[in-house]
């Protein structure tokens, strides 16, 4: 597995099937501001899958590296719901990159319901149940101290696209075959 013993990973919770496959397909997961963990910038999601997952419920199997993370609402993730009563509360989108599945899943044991828990890659690639996650004495201060140094380096909200070059809307407009009017 590629996970660096050192990573921060943030477990996040998949509600449903769908929520999944926007993971895997648009490479993007949402978090409601309102209920959000302090720190998002971290270097791996793993995914804690519900009970809608049939008989793959109650664990862990991907996780995903980070790439990124902006503050949008629910109206700019999904368009087609315009109309949602949270279609303007605020959102973290995380971008990112392609899905690891654990050599093993992790599962949840007694463990059901969970909201956010951080961990490390060490204790990831050693867990064989959520509860093994748990970063425990010293090592959670540790843990919270490199969690404060990552939310004091990434207080810019943005999106990792933006350093890349911009291409000129004229050219884009031919490139696009759109005429002028």
């Amino acid at each position: 597995m590629p996970v660096d013993p050192a990573s921060l990973i943030l477990v996040a919770v998949v509600n449903n099937p769908r929520d999944m496959e926007i993971i895997r397909l648009l490479g993007w997961y949402r978090i409601p501001l309102r209920s959000a963990p302090k720190v998002v910038a971290v270097d791996y999601l793993a995914f804690y899958q519900t009970g809608a997952f049939g008989e793959d419920r109650w664990r862990i199997q991907y996780l995903a590296p980070v790439k990124g993370n902006e503050l949008t609402t629910r109206a700019e993730l999904f368009h087609e719901e315009s109309d949602h009563p949270r279609s303007q509360q605020l959102y973290y989108k995380i971008q990112l990159g392609p899905l690891i599945r654990l050599p093993r899943p992790i599962l949840a044991g007694k463990w059901r319901r969970i909201t956010f828990l951080y961990t490390t890659g060490e204790y990831l690639i050693n867990a064989e149940q959520i509860n093994d996650l748990v970063v425990e004495s010293e090592e959670r201060q540790t843990l919270w101290q490199a969690l404060r140094e990552r939310a004091g380096r990434s207080q810019q909200y943005g999106d990792p696209v933006a350093d890349q070059e911009v291409v000129d809307p004229t050219i884009l407009a031919e490139l696009l075959g759109i005429l002028d009017l």
